[in-house]
């Protein structure tokens, strides 16, 4: 069993994040081999990564569900999650990034900030992780760093401060020039192993004199220290330099930009260096807040081994030989194997069986893991993720993480009777696994509803049930999560009165339904006073208003965006019982919804579609078909670059359609934006056709 010890000043956890293609598995394959944890570079094309361990990741060349390694680098272990790009698995990248201390963020050098790298950027505010932006591919037609940190200024609304400038760019790409030392770093062979160190080419000096004025300028602006020394006209050290840069970063007021090619093997060890020198330890990060699950009270943990143990579940993996894995962050404290932990979520005691440190799907056994450390547990059965296991003494509840909502959905059957009962299980582990996939059960269909973030995520599941799982199962095609929302205030009453010889049944309440602001979801208000209905009723009222909202009265689908005001009623001393109001409060909620202008809604998706400038017409002209609203049009390199945004069920089969439009050559992205009210030609024909069916529309 290995030592799991390391001191906490000397440890990193960190993630790798970006847009889908910019290079995120291929630079953490590449730090692993110089690093020393592989002895081969796989390659993301070939489809032999370390990281990209499941079949369907190496058959697409995509990641799909994020990594952990660990690795050392100048006697720091450096804990890593890679992370997919795809927005179909956002949710990946946010968990990984709630429990991280800092992330990589990776920019292709020839298309800068992309949609998902936004995203990604966006995540880590949420969650003020400390980053660096490293910009690869530098050696291909058209990269540019220079724009690179132009957007991530203008885009991402951050301070970026170029810390390397490269030589050479495109094919004569062949190193970088550290502007704090004032050395050139040329690559000698293709491994990037062989380098020399020399002083940079005269031709670039007043380039670095520019930048180094920019990144002293910036320094002074985020760090007392280096304003006050040029302040006095001092000179400043080289280290001086990076101790200042490492508190503004980890303060989250700059962000250190790098460029490379990891393809090439060109400027992966100085990026090691800076997720070393610049990237907070767990004692930089604030002690972490939770709140007590008795008093409700906030208290904090500080990230020490001596504190008492607390930790956050962030993922669940099945795994064929264990079972079930439950990924820990430990915040405090230590956790030792065969130890028993509190879920102070659920309020259960669960045993560790055993702990063990991941290396992508290899599991190494320790004894123990302490404060500032990531590993997986085995034997956690009720755990799931988000929920926090602490000692049971001195319980805490860490804030959990934000699941975004699906927004397409297949109907499933089984292919036989065999069949039935494993598919049932499967789909519970992989809801389990993956909180942004759900899976519902139609009453009035009598049909079991998967829904995800994408056409891709659900095509992923649908192949791991049957690869993984065994489970033979058809689907339906793909529907959009429409919701359904009202356009005007009503009063409503709900009356449940039943007489049937003996006790009968009593129940009547009075609402205010009035439309919400985009977001809100459903909120109940209760402003009953004088004792109309007595205070246990309440609860019952509430989770009536909620049960009715599920299916909405113009197409089955749930109702967002209202708040329900209860502000009077009346009750029976004998006859009222909480289900007459639970009763009461869905047929008064379904009364209201009637006649408060019920409107749907559809997924509006951000969009860009990167084409050749010869297929631009065709595809303006199918983007415009599908009621998209072109938002800009931009040049990159010899490409065109449209953005939109555009209604999630005109994109459905997209994927094939730009193909054959392009040759194959085009390419697009998506991800949600908001929910919209759908044109009421549309409304109707989905209204329509939900009569015509009898069930919720397009669930057939």
């Amino acid at each position: 069993m290995a030592d799991t010890t390391y001191p906490l000043e000397k440890t990193r956890n960190i993630g790798i994040v970006a847009h889908i293609d910019a290079g995120k598995t291929t630079t953490t394959e590449r730090i692993l081999y110089y690093t020393g944890r592989l002895h081969k570079m796989g390659e993301v094309h070939d489809g032999t990564t370390q990281m990209d361990w499941m079949p369907q990741e190496q058959e697409r060349g995509i990641t799909i569900t994020s990594a952990c390694t660990a690795c050392f680098w100048k006697e720091h272990r450096i804990n890593i999650i890679d992370t997919p790009g795809h927005v179909d698995f956002t949710i990946e990248v946010e968990r990984s990034l709630k429990v991280l201390d800092g992330c990589v963020v990776i920019f292709d050098g020839v298309s800068g900030v992309e949609p998902q790298s936004e995203t990604v950027w966006r995540q880590a505010d949420r969650y003020q992780v400390p980053r660096l932006a490293y910009v690869n591919k530098m050696d291909r037609v058209g990269a540019d760093f220079f724009m690179t940190v132009h957007q991530i200024a203008e885009r991402c609304g951050a301070v970026p401060v170029p810390v390397q400038l490269p030589i050479g760019a495109e094919a004569g790409f062949k190193g970088m020039v550290d502007l704090i030392r004032g050395k050139a770093r040329i690559y000698l062979d293709d491994l990037g192993k062989e380098f020399r160190e020399e002083d940079p080419p005269p031709a670039m000096q007043a380039q670095i004199q520019e930048w180094r004025t920019k990144l002293f300028e910036r320094l002074a602006e985020a760090d007392d220290v280096i304003m006050e020394a040029f302040a006095h006209d001092q000179k400043v050290e080289p280290d001086q330099i990076m101790a200042a840069l490492r508190r503004a970063t980890v303060a989250n007021r700059i962000v250190p930009v790098l460029c490379g090619s990891s393809f090439k093997n060109k400027g992966v060890q100085p990026l090691l260096d800076a997720v070393v020198d610049y990237l907070p330890s767990p004692l930089d990060i604030p002690p972490i807040q939770g709140t007590d699950p008795e008093t409700g009270e906030k208290i904090e943990r500080k990230t020490l081994p001596e504190e008492p143990f607390c930790g956050l579940a962030f993922k669940i993996m099945s795994d064929a030989f264990v079972g079930k894995l439950t990924f820990i962050r430990v915040y405090s404290g230590r956790l030792t194997s065969g130890s028993y932990v509190y879920n102070a979520n659920r309020e259960e005691k669960e045993r560790i069986g055993k702990l063990v440190r991941m290396h992508a799907n290899k599991q190494e056994i320790i004894d123990s893991i302490s404060a500032g450390d990531i590993a997986a547990a085995v034997g956690l059965k009720q755990t799931k993720t988000g929920e926090t296991v602490c000692d049971e003494d001195k319980p805490i509840v860490l804030q959990s993480m934000h699941f975004p909502e699906p927004v397409v959905s297949l109907a499933i059957e089984p292919e036989t009777s065999l069949d039935q009962d494993k598919l049932g299980l499967s789909l519970a582990k992989l809801q389990e696994e993956d909180p942004s996939f759900r899976v519902t059960y139609n009453q009035e269909t009598a049909q079991t509803i998967i829904s995800g973030m994408g056409e891709l995520h659900l095509e992923i599941v649908m192949d791991r049930l049957k690869r993984e799982f065994k489970v033979g199962a058809t689907v339906g095609r793909p529907e959009v999560a429409y919701k359904e929302t009202i356009t005007k205030s009503v009063e409503s009453v709900g009356k449940f009165i039943q007489q049937s010889g003996g006790r009968g049944q009593y129940g009547h309440v009075e609402f205010l339904i009035e439309p919400a602001e985009r977001g809100q979801g459903v909120q109940f208000v209760n402003k009953v006073v004088g004792g109309a209905i007595p205070k246990e009723y309440i609860p019952a009222v509430k989770e009536g208003v909620f049960e009715a909202a599920r299916t909405g009265v113009l197409a089955g689908y749930p109702v967002i965006d209202m708040v329900v005001t209860l502000h009077d009623g009346s009750y029976h001393d004998v006859d009222s019982s909480e289900i007459a109001f639970k009763l009461a409060a869905s047929i008064g909620l379904k009364d209201g919804l009637r006649r408060a202008s019920p409107q749907l809604l559809e997924p509006i998706m951000n969009l860009e579609v990167v084409v050749p400038e010869e297929y631009l017409g065709p595809v303006v002209g199918d983007l415009s078909s599908r009621r998209c609203r072109i938002v800009e049009m931009t040049q990159r390199a010899n490409a065109k670059v449209i953005k939109g945004e555009v209604p999630l069920a005109e994109m459905l089969g997209y994927a094939t359609v730009i193909r054959s439009l392009s040759q194959g050559r085009a390419t697009y992205t998506m991800e949600p934006l908001a929910y919209l009210p759908v044109p009421r030609n549309v409304q109707e024909e989905i209204t329509t056709r939900k009569a015509a069916a009898g069930t919720p529309a397009g669930r057939r």
